[in-house]
């Protein structure tokens, strides 16, 4: 194969890639978006709802817009905080092989918003479309709705269809609470969170940046909840595409240096193995393998990249999932242009952030820029976007 028809096959592999993290992402945010248009959360049912993002300042509609600026600021620094500290905890647990432990936490989180997130909303939804049911049906169904969920996130058995569709319900549900928090509250706290991200997965005692360095060191994966598309297959050959890290190259010539898969998220997750006929393949993704076709060296990729599941799958973390749909979720609360405005900003920055991995070959969280360009374009749109399209309707001016 020429060097032409390997980077035309390495592209068309690395748009699939792509298109495979995006359409989950987008059916997450566009679920969020109909649940907020159908249930159409109460300004009152919000700001009554107590959490950890609201336990420093409660808004409330008399308060000045800076003194709700100052409380929001508060609520997110807060939150962040406690973020820290938990994820600390969880690089402590991990370093001393509590993964059974972590799992368990993992799943009984799982099941409680399944569960008890999941069932609230049902009872929303019954109650807007007035379906007729029993509560003892509903229970049962909820019951085995949460479970089910539970084994298809943390058992590998149940098909990827399944585990990946409870992922972005986790997703889903998560996000519309979040939307409920106070309008001043989310939004500077989805600037908090990315902000974190950056430090957490940049900053050399980043508590990601940690987590993933140990997990390398150990060669095991972290226990987190991490949606994985499905694996690229080679339409000609009817196999699955196989590509090997640079971990596995540095095992046979530099032990030193080891690197894992690219990653894309708020939670970096090491390289998956596939094990075929007592071999282990590690895998990699088309950015990874155009560095190397230009001879670069393993040294120069970092520690840390877009995370790969089993047979070369992308994974990418459901906080991204979670924070994404919150954006647009709040946005429409407002008007669906400005919804629009927002998913674009959130693409174009997830986007940018691939590029950005195939400029500097190091990890980027997927946070960062994809939530200052929503932002940024919400502010945009409701300014200025706004009173230009409402002045040209008025004037029967069409463009």
């Amino acid at each position: 194969m020429d060097r032409n028809q390997r980077n035309t096959s390495i592209l068309h592999t690395l748009g699939e890639e792509i298109v495979r993290i995006i359409t989950p992402v987008s059916i997450c945010m566009l679920s969020v978006v109909i649940l907020v248009s159908i249930l159409d959360t109460d300004s009152s049912i919000s700001s009554s709802i107590s959490t950890i993002a609201t336990i420093a300042y409660t808004e409330d509609t008399s308060d000045s817009e800076w003194d709700k600026f100052k409380g929001a600021l508060l609520n997110s620094l807060v939150f962040v905080a406690v973020v820290t500290a938990v994820t600390f905890l969880l690089v402590l647990l991990f370093y001393f092989n509590c993964t059974k432990f972590l799992k368990y936490y993992m799943g009984f989180s799982a099941f409680l918003v399944l569960g008890f997130m999941g069932g609230e909303i049902g009872i929303f939804l019954i109650q807007v479309f007035k379906f007729a049911i029993d509560c003892f049906t509903y229970l049962l169904l909820l019951l085995n709705f949460a479970i089910v969920g539970v084994f298809a996130v943390f058992m590998s058995k149940f098909p990827i269809f399944v585990t990946q569709s409870y992922m972005v319900v986790i997703g889903v549900l998560t996000a519309y609470w979040f939307t409920m928090l106070p309008e001043w509250t989310t939004w500077v706290l989805l600037v908090a969170m990315a902000l974190y991200d950056l430090a957490a997965v940049l900053l050399p005692g980043g508590p990601l940046r940690l987590l993933v360095e140990l997990a390398i060191s150990r060669d095991e994966d972290i226990p987190a909840l991490v949606y994985e598309a499905r694996p690229i297959f080679d339409p000609g050959s009817n196999t699955t595409v196989q590509r090997r890290t640079w971990r596995d190259r540095d095992r046979r010539g530099n032990p030193e240096s080891q690197t894992t898969g690219p990653q894309v998220g708020s939670e970096t997750v090491g390289s998956s193995q596939n094990v075929e006929e007592g071999n282990v393949h590690e895998l990699s993704v088309p950015l990874i393998e155009r560095v190397r076709d230009h001879g670069l060296q393993p040294e120069n990729l970092g520690i840390e990249g877009i995370g790969l599941g089993s047979l070369g799958a992308i994974k990418l973390g459901l906080g991204d999932f979670i924070f994404y749909s919150v954006l647009v979720g709040r946005a429409a609360m407002y008007d669906f242009m400005t919804v629009y405005a927002c998913y674009l900003a959130i693409i174009a920055g997830l986007g940018i952030t691939l590029i950005l991995l195939a400029l500097y070959q190091k990890a980027l969280p997927a946070l960062p820029v994809s939530v200052l360009l929503g932002v940024l374009f919400y502010v945009l749109t409701r300014v200025f976007l706004e009173e230009f399209v409402v002045q040209c309707s008025s004037k029967l001016l069409m463009f």
